[in-house]
Formats: structure tokens, C-alpha cells, sequence
């Protein structure tokens, strides 16, 4: 893969021309920004910004405005090379908070079926496909003791989708002996050749045991039946070592900016 071909092919399919990753969202270029707008269990933010010194501040509190008027919290994802140069501040400047960054990295599908063609799970762990409610509430109590936080919106999005629209997404739970240990989905938006790895979080005392890699597996599978060129994760420092050992590179790095309109 071509570094910045690649890049810039994501930059146009998974940002500028931008599908709603729910039945509830709605994407919508506004100006200078692509944003998608939904109800509280959506994922509500500005996806890709094309903005210089002279129009950042202003595009900046525009977007304030616009969900502050449907009263909801959102997010700029903001990525290494969104110009201009020192964004990031402009945004922390105009009341956003950074949380930590993550990497961008990119893999084509195909290679990861072939680096990891037969996983070895754990005796007494397998892998559950989640297609309704019951699975969702499973997937969000491990998230829930994974990352801290509440999945109330996350299992109602979810939910929501498999019901709605279930060829976007696929969802699995890793059991070890009935009891959920890890989780993930990936977003499958039509006419894009991305798909999209999130979640993955596995228990503590599960870790190191090969079962990230094989929900990674397993959906790179899925993925490669479905006809996507390429998987996408946005990695955190503990899964980048296994996704580079699967074929993973990374092309930038994303940092979220999170603004609360009552803060």
C-alpha cells in the first residue's frame, strides 16, 4: 500500500464523503466541515474539516452552536494532518477537551485473513456472533468493565442497528465458558471499501491470550466475504503491537476533542 494514496482515500470515502454510522444519524456538509448530527445514543461530531487561519475560529464556534442547539455534547475529530497548523489549540482554546490520541491504522483485508488463517483460542473460549438485544447487553457490560463507562447509548445504538440496518454491522462476544470476557463490532457502511474494527476490549486476567487477535481475525473474515479492501481501527497503545503483527500500519494519529455544552 501507498502511504499516501491510502490516506488520502480514507480522508475522501470515510470523512468527506461520509455515511451515518446509525439508523438515527444524519451526516451533512455545513461550510467548510462534514459533521453528523443525531439523537442522544449517537455518535455526534465533525468527521473532516478542510479550515485555515483566517476561518478556524469562526468554523469552530459555528459548530458549538449548531449542537449546543440540539443539546448534545460532541466531538472534533481532529487528525495529524488537518490543517491549520495548531488546531488542536484553537479548539482547546474555544472550550474542547483533548482525551488521549490514538493511531490511525490501516490494513488490507486480504493480508490480515492470510497472517492469521487459524487462531487458537483458550480452552473453553469461543466466539459468539451478537444479533439482538440480549447479545448487546452483553457486549455492554464487558465494555462497561473494560473501559469504565456507561454503555446505556451504546447498547441502544446497537440495538438499534442490528434491528434497522444489520448489514452495517457485525458484532462478536468472546465467552470463556459462557461468561463474556471481551467484545467487539465492526462498521460495515456501504460503498466504502473501509471497514471499521472498534471495541476489542478484553478482560484483565484474559489478556495476552490470543483473543484480540482472533476477534480481529474473525471480523477481517467477515470483511473480506463482504468485499472491503481494507480494515481500519483507530488503536490504542495496547492493541497496536498485536495489529502490526497482523499487517497493520499506521498512517496518522487522531485526537478527540470532546466539548459538553453545559461545561
Amino acid at each position: 500500500m501507498d502511504h499516501a494514496e491510502v490516506l488520502a482515500l480514507f480522508d475522501r470515502q470515510m470523512r468527506r464523503e461520509a455515511v451515518p454510522d446509525g439508523p438515527g444519524a444524519r451526516v451533512e456538509r455545513a461550510g467548510a466541515v462534514v459533521r453528523q448530527s443525531g439523537g442522544p445514543g449517537d455518535w455526534n461530531g465533525v468527521l473532516w474539516s478542510r479550515l485555515d487561519a483566517d476561518t478556524a475560529d469562526a468554523e469552530i464556534a459555528a459548530q458549538k452552536a449548531h449542537f449546543a442547539s440540539l443539546g448534545r455534547s460532541f466531538e472534533w475529530k481532529l487528525y495529524a494532518h488537518d490543517t491549520p497548523a495548531g488546531l488542536g489549540a484553537r479548539l482547546a482554546a474555544a472550550g474542547l477537551s483533548a482525551e488521549p490520541p490514538e493511531t490511525l491504522m490501516i490494513a488490507a483485508t486480504d493480508a490480515v485473513v492470510d497472517a492469521a488463517p487459524d487462531v487458537r483460542l483458550p480452552d473453553g473460549v469461543r466466539l459468539v456472533p451478537v444479533t439482538d438485544g440480549a447479545g448487546v447487553d452483553l457486549m455492554g457490560d464487558v465494555h462497561e468493565r473494560v473501559f469504565g463507562t456507561s454503555g446505556r447509548s451504546f447498547r441502544d445504538r446497537l440495538a438499534r442497528q442490528l434491528v434497522e440496518e444489520p448489514d452495517t454491522v457485525s458484532a462478536v462476544l468472546a465467552t470463556a465458558d459462557g461468561v463474556p470476557v471481551c467484545a467487539a463490532r465492526m462498521e460495515l457502511p456501504p460503498g466504502k471499501e473501509f471497514a471499521s474494527l472498534w471495541g476489542g476490549g478484553t478482560l484483565p486476567q484474559w489478556r495476552g491470550r490470543g483473543i484480540y487477535r482472533a476477534l480481529v481475525a474473525r471480523r477481517a473474515r467477515i470483511a473480506a466475504r463482504r468485499g472491503y479492501r481494507f480494515l481500519q481501527v483507530d488503536a490504542s497503545d495496547d492493541s497496536r503491537p498485536i495489529l502490526e503483527r497482523l499487517g497493520f500500519r499506521a498512517l496518522t494519529t487522531t485526537t478527540p476533542y470532546v466539548y459538553e455544552p453545559d461545561a
